[in-house]
């Protein structure tokens, strides 16, 4: 069995990683998420989810480390996790109405040839019209100040959405385990026929 290392300090990708019932480890990249000058988001988290996958890579012998990353995406312009409420409310305010798309990479690095395989996964999601009051109780219920745009969508924030376009429903939480299972597939590990 293949030794399973998730280059992320999210508890969301942790938790998404679970699902598919392969042990792995879990180590923090430390990297530079800064954009780089000019980026566009798509090429952020493709970037990002590469570098981190590296970074944990090198320090590993034999190891598949799955790197991503997701930049969330408003006419091209990057929309960055809020941090705090007031920040929360100016985003959600500003993302009302608007169809913003979610860009989420997903690299995986097989430590010992350093081979490296990528995929990026867009999630176009359109949001409902969203009073101030509406906002501020998500808010207070979910504070997803840790999330692009304010939007924990595996939770209450799925309802902050009309529409959401997508091949993979795991790609706007954060890891696209359809495409993590092809790139994994693709170095000889099947998640659904290994011993229990």
């Amino acid at each position: 069995m293949r030794r399973l290392v998730l280059a992320s300090t999210s508890r969301y990708r942790r938790q998404l990683l679970e699902r598919l019932g392969h042990p792995f480890d879990v180590l923090a990249p430390d990297i530079d998420e800064t954009p780089l000058p000019g980026e566009v988001p798509a090429a952020t988290a493709l970037r990002l989810a590469v570098a981190k996958a590296r970074a944990v890579a090198a320090r590993m012998g034999d190891a598949l480390v799955i790197g991503s990353d997701q930049v969330a995406d408003a006419d091209g312009v990057p929309v960055s996790k809020p941090g705090d409420h007031a920040s929360a409310v100016a985003q959600l305010r500003t993302l009302s109405g608007r169809t913003i798309v979610f860009h989420t990479a997903v690299a995986l690095v097989d430590a010992a040839s350093q081979r490296c395989e990528t995929r990026l996964v867009d999630v176009r999601s359109t949001f409902r019209a969203l009073s101030l009051a509406a906002i501020e109780h998500y808010l207070l219920r979910e504070q997803p100040y840790d999330c692009a745009g304010a939007v924990k969508s595996e939770a209450l924030g799925i309802a902050l959405f009309e529409r959401i376009e997508s091949d993979d429903p795991t790609a706007l939480i954060g890891l696209p385990l359809i495409a993590l299972t092809d790139l994994l597939l693709n170095q000889g590990v099947d998640v659904l026929v290994r011993d229990c």
